[in-house]
């Protein structure tokens, strides 16, 4: 089993940038698929980026395309959300997950085993 712990969070300005990490616990971290949601007050938990095992393959939701880059450092047992251009809309916690039982990266939440706390992002206008 996988913990999880989100760092990188906070108050931003409407254009301006954030990068979150995320420290797994487990050295075998080069198994897992990661990837990160979010969830804003009274939505559902969404899709945002995942990258495969290698780091080789980041999948992107439509609405952060060319704006946010999912990174790993296999070495590090870290994945990295970096984030330009922020909107309000944006403002959400951010969760980082981690799949070891499928093949592919998948966008959907119960793909996912495990879950760390979140960090909150507040985009401010």
């Amino acid at each position: 089993q996988v913990e999880l712990v989100e760092s990188g969070g906070g108050l931003v300005q409407a254009g301006g940038s954030l990068r979150l990490t995320c420290a797994a616990s487990d050295r075998a971290f080069s198994d897992y698929i990661m990837a990160w949601f979010r969830q804003a007050p009274g939505k559902e938990r969404e899709f945002v980026a995942a990258i495969s095992r290698s780091g080789d393959s980041p999948v992107y939701a439509d609405s952060v395309k060319g704006r946010f880059a999912i990174s790993r450092d296999n070495a590090k047992n870290t994945v990295y959300l970096q984030m330009n251009s922020l909107k309000p809309e944006e403002t959400a916690v951010y969760y980082c997950a981690a799949d070891i039982e499928y093949r592919v990266i998948s966008r959907y939440t119960w793909a996912y085993e495990y879950w760390g706390q979140g960090t909150q992002v507040t985009v401010s206008s």
